[in-house]
């Protein structure tokens, strides 16, 4: 399973943790969970939803009976697909919420793991914020002694790309810090996440 086929395979899951999902509602989730600037097609959707079916962790119904219970149902005269969460299913997600590793505080998973930190136990939620921090930090030190070594041959333009795509990193470090803070003090009950991740070009002054 590819990187991106495993993000997909967790926030698919655990949105339908939740509750059963056409696949229009459940496109609407991931990009409203996950921004604009890493939205869904249905082409990337679909494959994933064909795979969970194969492996048993999700299951498929016509709208005929399931679609009064849908928080948003959708009208129409043709039959819709419904899908909800399997017990194996459900035990798969736990299972994906545990696991504890490099790839869990990369870019490309480090958001959705993030996002169902409320479903996540508080050693796992710290060692994935604690390896987010770290990684971060390693890129500020490549970053910055990259700038050390050529800033006088680099334009203004670059150079100002540079300190912004830095301060954007430092941003997320500082966060990094209060949530991690929060976690050992015990104060995990959700009111940090709040605060919101800091995105990029938004000063924090």
């Amino acid at each position: 399973m590819s990187r991106r086929s495993s993000v997909m395979t967790l926030a698919v899951l655990g949105l339908l943790h939740e509750s059963p999902m056409h696949g229009y509602e459940l496109r609407k989730r991931l990009n409203s969970m996950l921004g604009s600037f890493r939205a869904f097609s249905y082409g990337t959707l679909y494959p994933c939803l064909k795979e969970l079916l194969a492996n048993g962790w999700i299951a498929e119904s016509s709208t005929a009976t399931a679609d009064a219970a849908l928080p948003h149902p959708l009208s129409g005269k043709r039959g819709r697909i419904v899908y909800q969460l399997t017990a194996e299913g459900k035990e798969h997600f736990q299972a994906l919420l545990g696991e504890v590793g490099p790839t869990a505080w990369e870019d490309e998973q480090f958001d959705v793991r993030f996002a169902f930190f409320g479903r996540t136990d508080a050693e796992t939620r710290l060692r994935i914020l604690e390896g987010r921090r770290s990684r971060l930090q390693e890129r500020l030190d490549g970053v910055r002694q990259s700038m050390a070594r050529t800033w006088e041959r680099l334009d203004s333009y670059t150079l100002e790309l540079q300190r912004h795509g830095l301060e954007s990193v430092e941003r997320e470090v500082r966060w990094l810090d209060t949530l991690i803070e929060d976690e050992r003090l015990g104060r995990s009950d959700g009111s940090a996440s709040t605060r919101g991740r800091p995105s990029a070009g938004h000063d924090d002054n």
